[in-house]
């Protein structure tokens, strides 16, 4: 397991990431609706955090780092209770039964140690026929991690509707059974 630490968030959020990713598409491609409650698992200093705030009705932000905490908490403090941080490790939290319309794992889900039981309680969090979408950078996770990955979370209850592998990211869409 790889975490990208705290004093290293600056290549998370900058002007050539900001740039490069077109925020919007992740959120449209995640089904996030102004009517969305969504569950962003690993969330870091706040990249997608801040437009998913934009867009959606309420957003839980899952965190390990306190370091990346204080960071969010700092940027998304204009958002005020429309932002829930959650300081936990996603294995260990214990989510409400079926409290969220989405899940987003943005370049994060490969940094969680017990995959297998953060992918439960992920399918814990996520509403049936609701979605969860998971972007991994393809330089740090293979086409076999990425399928092993996937196979947890259909173990979890969800099932495969959308998948591509581009130069940089390894993107699925699945839907809670």
């Amino acid at each position: 397991m790889r975490i990208c630490p705290s004093y290293l968030s600056f290549i998370l959020y900058n002007p050539i990431r900001k740039a490069l990713t077109d925020r919007e598409k992740v959120l449209d491609e995640s089904g996030i609706a102004e009517s969305s409650v969504v569950l962003e698992v690993g969330a870091g200093n706040g990249f997608l955090t801040e437009a998913l705030a934009r867009r959606a009705r309420k957003v839980y932000a899952v965190e390990l780092q306190a370091g990346m905490v204080r960071k969010l908490r700092k940027r998304l403090r204009k958002f005020g209770d429309k932002v829930v941080i959650i300081m936990a490790d996603i294995a260990q939290y214990a989510p409400e039964e079926g409290f969220a319309d989405t899940a987003l794992l943005y370049f994060s889900f490969h940094e969680v140690g017990n995959q297998e039981e953060g992918a439960a309680r992920i399918g814990k969090a996520v509403r049936k026929g609701g979605i969860l979408s998971i972007y991994e950078p393809v330089f740090e996770v293979d086409n076999a991690a990425m399928q092993k990955s996937l196979g947890l979370f259909e173990r979890a209850g969800f099932r495969r509707e959308a998948e591509r592998r581009g130069r940089f990211v390894h993107f699925a869409r699945m839907i809670r059974q």
